[in-house]
């Protein structure tokens, strides 16, 4: 066993910098083997015991992954934005870029200095790109809709979102030869009283949670995701007929602002971001009341919602989350919805001279301080 786990000290060293939720690793395992999630986990679990409790769970899933000859990350070549995970270092991608924000001047006590930053797409997501000093130089180059073939990259983690940080190793090239981007379209949220709120319209909404309903559980397909159909004792997928099921689940709550409340449901992704527990944790409320402690949690919770409002069957007004951002600033929250004219730099002291515009989320800059350390 010594030597096992000798064996995978140097591969423990590479991916413990870089954050793979044990969920993806599950699910990227899935597809490159044909094993279900059930299976997959099942081994994970037998690889723990196997090991005395001497690896964690992800670390499992590592060991099972490489035993199976499945790469669960390569950052060599360039990624799609999707494939980008925090820790990662030496990144390359092509994104084109489709909102340019303004550039600022800082201090602290520590340093001084300038940063921008703009947002890329490709046809599997979007990105935050942050030019620091010098690099500002690129970043007036370019105009919203280049095509940025960006080399050299690190990722860092602010307020939950992944950002691509070009350092002094770093290079950008502005609209290559040959290469053409696909971007995905998403949706504009726009920052809206619950109360604004319309059939159809995609909206950011912030409120207070005041209702929360037990959560809802369903049998799908590990392969393709779709309900599975109870035949006699035996669950069965339409297209790929006997499977041993999977669980996908909703959440459902109010929301209220003081201009209104509205229902609002959050399924699998989602429900794991406002809860702050994995896919392992929460299947554990299927069975038991558990469920109940985390209930009586949220009720009085402030939180951010991106999603879209519809018309539900019963001619009520709900609202389904894109995502879901917690821990907020309530005051500066609240700035914003009164469309604040300023840029909010979270450190502890900023100078800043230029001058300020109206703006919506999509505008927040937000620096963790120990970006400028």
């Amino acid at each position: 066993m010594h030597l096992l786990l000798m064996h995978f000290e140097a591969y423990f060293e590479v991916f413990k910098m870089i954050q793979i939720p044990v969920k993806d690793i599950i699910a990227k395992i899935c597809a490159a083997s044909g094993l279900s999630e059930e299976e997959v986990k099942k081994k994970i679990a037998e690889k723990v015991e196997h090991l005395y409790g001497l690896v964690s769970e992800e670390g499992a899933a590592h060991i099972i992954a490489n035993e199976l000859g499945i790469k669960i990350f390569d950052v060599s070549g360039e990624l799609k934005i999707k494939d980008i995970l925090i820790g990662m270092k030496s990144v390359d991608v092509i994104g084109k870029a489709v909102r340019k924000y303004e550039l600022r001047e800082f201090a602290t006590d520590k340093r001084k200095g300038k940063v921008a930053n703009l947002s890329i797409s490709d046809e599997t997501g979007s990105i935050r790109v942050v030019f620091w000093n010098d690099k500002t130089d690129d970043f007036r180059q370019i105009k919203e809709d280049d095509i940025l073939k960006i080399k050299g990259a690190y990722v860092r983690e602010n307020n939950g979102r992944k950002e691509l940080h070009l350092g002094d190793n770093s290079h950008v090239i502005i609209n290559p030869k040959g290469i053409e981007v696909n971007v995905r379209e998403r949706p504009e949220y726009d920052r809206k009283h619950i109360s604004e709120l319309a059939d159809g319209m995609s909206a950011e909404i912030m409120g207070t949670i005041v209702q929360v309903f037990d959560m809802k559980f369903f049998e799908v397909c590990p392969k393709c995701n779709k309900r599975l159909r109870l035949h006699g004792e035996v669950f069965e997928c339409d297209e790929h007929g006997h499977q041993q099921p999977s669980y996908n689940y909703i959440l459902n709550l109010y929301l209220d602002d003081g201009t209104s409340n509205i229902r609002v449901n959050f399924w699998k992704q989602q429900t794991q971001r406002l809860l702050k527990l994995s896919d392992e944790q929460i299947l554990k409320f299927k069975d038991s009341e558990y469920f109940e402690k985390y209930k009586t949690e949220l009720l009085g919770e402030q939180i951010k919602i991106l999603g879209r409002a519809k018309t539900n069957m019963m001619q009520r007004l709900e609202f389904t989350a894109d995502i879901v951002f917690t821990d907020l600033k309530p005051d500066q929250e609240i700035a914003m919805l009164d469309h604040a004219k300023e840029i909010v730099l979270d450190t502890k002291e900023i100078i800043n001279n230029t001058s300020s515009k109206t703006k919506n989320d999509d505008d927040e800059f937000e620096i963790s301080e120990d970006f400028l350390e």
